[in-house]
């Protein structure tokens, strides 16, 4: 038998909730009338184009969930995916590669709306030199599991657990936020990896302000903080899916250890 199709306001009541908002909350938000929102989402009032886009930026939906809840409208979908090496994407490609380039000699990735790997700069490759097991260097990289496998980069993180919890945190957030099952499948993987003997130390340096990354190099302990970037206004889903993640020297020491690895 073939499946249903959800309805439009299956679609909205679903995001409704998941952002916890009642429909006063929402009707609220949107500037319309509790009664109209209520029509909407059971059928009885056919929301345009636009007012369908506007409740969806009110509820923080993803571009790539956008064009569902306008086809259940009987729209067109709005937003295009691209692969990243197409040409339409090329000046997102050469920004990208900028930013990377010139955040050296400090590390930086971008990886996608699933954690994998899209481009990293060259100061990534000397933190991974201590990885056991190369199969989590092949394409596609995941870089969570790369980080928390105990045969990739955990025994090397000293504040293993504080930086495990912080980790988990962030895609738990992210899951809760989308509901995309690959994030849960991969959450409940990296949950399945055992866990450190020893609880990590709060670093009273950075407590309330970053979580440090703590690794453990041949070259020297580093601690790193990070930062992370996204497009501004993108209105393809690839690209709004990207994000850049940058490393910075927590003190001179790890500052000066990638500066001379950069010359290496």
């Amino acid at each position: 038998m073939t499946p249903t199709a959800r309805s439009l306001g299956d679609h909205l009541r679903e995001w409704r909730q998941r952002r916890r908002m009642s429909q006063l909350d929402l009707a609220l938000e949107a500037e319309i009338s509790q009664r109209h929102l209520s029509f909407i989402e059971s059928g009885r009032s056919t929301p345009s184009r636009d007012m369908l886009l506007h409740l969806a930026e009110r509820l923080d939906v993803p571009l790539r969930d956008q064009n569902p809840l306008l086809l259940a409208a009987g729209f067109a979908p709005v937003f295009a995916e691209r692969a990243l090496d197409d040409p339409a994407l090329e000046p997102a490609r050469r920004a990208i590669d900028m930013v990377l380039k010139g955040h050296e000699p400090f590390p930086a990735i971008a990886v996608d709306r699933h954690w994998t790997l899209i481009a990293a700069n060259a100061a990534i490759a000397p933190l991974l030199s201590a990885v056991a097991d190369q199969s989590l260097l092949t394409p596609p990289v995941n870089v969570l599991r790369l980080s928390l496998h105990p045969q990739g980069l955990a025994p090397h993180i000293k504040n293993l657990s504080e930086w495990r919890a912080h980790l988990i945190g962030r895609l738990r957030q992210q899951f809760s936020a989308s509901g995309d099952p690959m994030l849960d499948k991969l959450l409940k993987e990296l949950l399945s990896y055992p866990a450190p003997k020893t609880a990590g130390e709060v670093h009273p340096d950075y407590a309330g302000i970053a979580v440090p990354l703590q690794l453990s190099t041949k070259a020297g302990l580093l601690s790193l903080i990070s930062t992370t970037t996204v497009f501004g206004t993108p209105v393809d889903i690839t690209l709004s899916e990207l994000a850049v993640e940058s490393f910075f020297p927590a003190d001179e020491e790890t500052a000066a250890i990638l500066r001379s690895l950069s010359l290496n």
